[in-house]
């Protein structure tokens, strides 16, 4: 959090614009959230249409999440730097610009290309929206504005599949998948203009006034590559592939020690003495754990409903959109009270979670056949309030103790650790669901093992949170 002013000065005003400000924000994270999911239902269409091989489509969708997740700490940093409006106005126009160049491609090659180079925008933009929270909100309007940044993840993720599908539906199966990158442009145009508007002007001279640790940033961005793309290139088989797991996470232990170096003289790519602080250390743990666990949901789920059961892209979202829905409107709520109850309520929502997975794994196995979705509609909707009340609040919690000149960069790094979980999560899942699946070929078994994993993770999270809670009441009695 800000300093207090000194001499007794009274605080700042807030900017008056500061909530049509965020508005901008989310319309932006809506964006390039959106295109995480809202391209996986289009990969038929796309097969069709551009004549792509199997390990082209892959990359279509790892390549976005490879190329988003590296680049979340160094763009972070870039935007504390060099000024957080400069750098999230040019992610914006990136972005933009690379899903005109996405719907146009002519060939599988030139969409991957084209799908990287949105994942690298998409990387820009998203931490300069925690660090722009951070900088304009305070206290419990703060948590506010997190709980609706929040529910803008839920919302992009409700609408995807849904949205793909009618799309392509429109467009047809040959050309329809053009328009899920065409969608992007309107918003992206809207957020460039609103935002040279609305957004708060970086500190005169800021483009000039601090130096990058260019080394640091190197050294990060190298070593989450590595860790992230044996996770994600499932195709990739061999002990070379551990091989670069292995090398990223010594880059990233090089990156450590030159950090904890490079502070005595200058600014860092990543203050690693923020992790001395139990909130942010155990936030960033929290989040890598929780979104290896959440992620994975939707993805078995997915994969169970249109392989096991033969439901069309367009059925799958809507079946999907209890979950996301709930964690929209909880994330909303939860930003509201989390400055009052603290990590408390992130354990509650891991427990509701906890208990709405498991009770969807229960219907699945209780109610087979085709009625299955119908059933675990009211499962989905309770796992997604818990997951809700989780997302956001853990984002407030981990980044209340960061100074604002550091937000961006402290936001990029715990975005990180989400994107790793993620991969990691979606990867151990997969394995489980089909290597069951190949023992028994009864998808309900398979799906049950994959859920079990997840229970797995978030209870680490849980584990984690209970961690901060006792540490904290400890605190309190001394």
């Amino acid at each position: 959090m800000a300093s207090a002013p000194a001499h007794g000065s009274p605080p700042a005003a807030p900017d008056p614009r500061r909530w049509r400000a965020l508005t901008v924000c989310l319309v932006a994270g809506f964006m390039a959230l959106l295109d995480v999911t809202i391209v996986n239902v289009a990969l038929p269409s796309i097969e069709v249409g551009l004549d792509a091989r199997d390990e082209d489509l892959q990359w279509i969708v790892s390549g976005y999440a490879l190329a988003f997740g590296v680049v979340l700490g160094l763009a972070g940093r870039i935007g504390d730097a060099r000024g957080r409006r400069r750098v999230f106005l040019v992610g914006v126009a990136a972005f933009t610009l690379a899903s005109v160049a996405s719907g146009l491609a002519s060939t599988a090659g030139v969409l991957v290309a084209t799908r990287a180079v949105q994942g690298l925008a998409g990387g820009v933009v998203t931490p300069q929206i925690s660090g722009l929270i951070q900088q304009l909100f305070q206290g419990a309007e703060r948590g506010r504005a997190f709980g609706w940044f929040g529910a803008t993840v839920g919302v992009s993720t409700a609408v995807g599949p849904s949205l793909g599908g009618l799309l392509i539906h429109l467009g047809g199966p040959v050309d329809g998948w053009r328009w899920v990158f065409f969608v992007n442009v309107p918003i992206g145009v809207a957020a460039i203009a609103l935002g040279a508007r609305l957004l708060p002007p970086d500190a005169r001279g800021q483009a000039s006034r601090q130096r990058l640790d260019v080394v640091g940033m190197l050294l990060l961005g190298t070593g989450v590559l590595l860790v992230l793309v044996p996770v994600i290139e499932q195709q990739w088989r061999g002990p070379t592939r551990w091989l670069s797991t292995a090398g990223g996470i010594a880059v990233l232990a090089g990156f450590w020690a030159w950090e904890r170096r490079y502070a005595r003289t200058g600014e860092p790519a990543v203050d690693v003495g923020l992790f001395r602080r139990r909130s942010y250390a155990l936030g960033c743990l929290l989040g890598m754990f929780y979104f290896a666990g959440f992620t994975a949901v939707p993805f078995v789920l997915s994969l169970f409903l249109q392989q096991g059961y033969g439901y069309s892209a367009l059925a799958t979202g809507l079946t999907l959109t209890p979950f996301a829905l709930g964690s929209a409107v909880a994330a909303a709520l939860s930003g509201r009270i989390v400055t009052r109850v603290g990590r408390p309520l992130v354990a509650a929502g891991l427990v509701t979670v906890g208990v709405g997975v498991a009770a969807t794994a229960l219907v699945v196995e209780l109610v087979p056949g085709r009625s299955a979705p119908w059933a675990v509609a009211p499962a989905l909707l309770l796992a997604g309030l818990g997951s809700g009340t989780v997302i956001s609040p853990n984002i407030t919690l981990t980044l209340s103790e960061v100074p604002v000149r550091r937000a961006g960069s402290a936001g990029g790094v715990l975005q990180t650790a989400q994107r790793v979980g993620a991969a990691a999560g979606i990867a151990l899942a997969g394995t489980v669901l089909f290597a069951r699946l190949g023992v028994t070929g009864d998808w309900g078994s398979a799906f049950g093992h994959a859920v079990t994993v997840t229970l797995v993770l978030v209870a680490a999270a849980l584990a984690t949170a209970l961690t901060d809670i006792g540490a904290t009441r400890r605190a309190r009695l001394r």
